[in-house]
């Protein structure tokens, strides 16, 4: 199988790593983080003159005509610079509804302004006792009219502070679990009746509690089906997941480097304590589960257009793996960085936060070995019949 990228995915990803490298510097992005908006708006529309919101998306919808292999490559440059713009709350999943279940008039009001940079999506489906299962909503959506009338509240949506639309899961039709009868509609930030609480996240970025208190939308709010949005939820959630897992090999490849150069420099003993044969198998071990990483979120990546039981398995064994690996890279490195590892003014230690949230979104190790187990136990039933 050829691993190598195009000659486009190359340009992409030596033009994203440059500008990172120049304008996306540690100090500067605390500086970022630390401010009031929390965000470089001028950095997104960067972002977009690169031409990165297009290169996911195909020609037919005005994009350049990549698809995830492209979204790996700007996330793992995206995890190496801890870059805090909402590239997968917009892009993956607000351009992933559009393009996968949007109308013709959807993807022309919503998706060109998306990839041009003009508007910020945010994904709104988790919800405070739902748990990892997207199919838990206590957030509901009756029919009136023609439109809809949604109530309930959104937890932890990310970049919903930047954003002036949102993707938001209800359920339209039968109990709070039930697969069936979820839906997916677009809402405006600023409708009436929704309101939000914004506040920083560990890792510094932005997140809001989203609440919707009778805010009526039209039937053209509408993604996909009524009542058979799951099936759409999974695939741009897996879409997701696997984009996050590339963002973490980014993070990790910074971590293990810039630990195997500290190790250089500090002194023990009147010795660099990379000379230590116990901490060279450690960073070697680091090295390891980085590169295991790379290996399963390539596979993911590769297989989110197969059938959807393949592609829940294999985005789930990669969350597994990732979630595993970025604990064990981020405790490395700051215990081998001691006591400076635990500190703001060193950037190792931020790469340990995004890594440990990262195992937290869109389900952590425990809920994708869960989800895995029953894929392929579910798979031995089917062959033994």
């Amino acid at each position: 199988m050829d691993f190598n990228f195009t000659e486009e995915q190359t340009m992409i990803r030596d033009s994203l790593a440059r500008l990172i490298r120049e304008q996306y510097d540690f100090d500067t992005r605390t500086g970022v983080i630390k401010s009031e908006s929390g965000w470089r708006p001028e950095m997104w529309a960067q972002f977009a003159e690169l031409g990165l919101f297009m290169a996911p998306f195909s020609e037919e919808d005005g994009g350049l005509g990549g698809g995830p292999i492209d979204t790996m490559v700007v996330m793992e440059e995206f995890g190496k610079g801890l870059v805090v713009e909402p590239f997968i709350p917009s892009i993956v999943c607000g351009g992933g509804f559009l393009k996968h279940a949007g109308t013709d008039a959807q993807k022309e009001e919503h998706l060109q302004a998306i990839m041009g940079g003009a508007s910020v999506f945010a994904f709104a489906y988790a919800e405070p006792r739902g748990r990892y299962n997207l199919a838990d909503l206590e957030t509901v959506a009756r029919k009136d009219g023609s439109g809809y009338v949604i109530n309930g509240h959104k937890a932890v949506v990310v970049g919903a502070p930047w954003a002036d639309k949102l993707i938001v899961t209800a359920r339209t039709a039968g109990d709070r679990r039930d697969e069936s009868g979820v839906s997916v509609f677009i809402v405006s930030k600023d409708a009436a009746g929704v309101t939000s609480r914004d506040y920083p996240t560990v890792d510094g970025r932005r997140a809001s509690e989203v609440y919707f208190e009778n805010v009526s939308v039209g039937a053209d709010a509408l993604i996909g089906e009524a009542d058979n949005g799951l099936p759409l939820i999974e695939q741009v959630v897996d879409e997701a997941t696997a984009a996050i897992c590339a963002e973490a090999v980014g993070a990790m490849g910074v971590a293990h480097a810039q630990t195997v150069e500290y190790s250089r420099t500090r002194k023990q003993f009147g010795t660099p304590i990379g000379k230590f044969q116990v901490l060279q198998h450690r960073m070697v071990d680091m090295f390891m589960e980085h590169e295991q990483s790379i290996s399963m979120t390539y596979m993911a990546t590769l297989k989110l257009g197969e059938d959807a039981v393949t592609r829940k398995k294999a985005v789930s064994g990669a969350k597994v793996r990732i979630g595993q690996a970025g604990r064990f890279v981020g405790q490395s490195a700051v215990q081998i960085h001691g006591g400076m590892g635990m500190t703001e003014e060193l950037a190792v230690g931020h790469y340990f936060k995004r890594m440990t949230m990262i195992d937290s979104e869109f389900g952590n190790v425990d809920y994708h070995m869960k989800r895995y187990t029953a894929l392929s136990a579910a798979a031995l039933d089917i062959a033994a019949e």
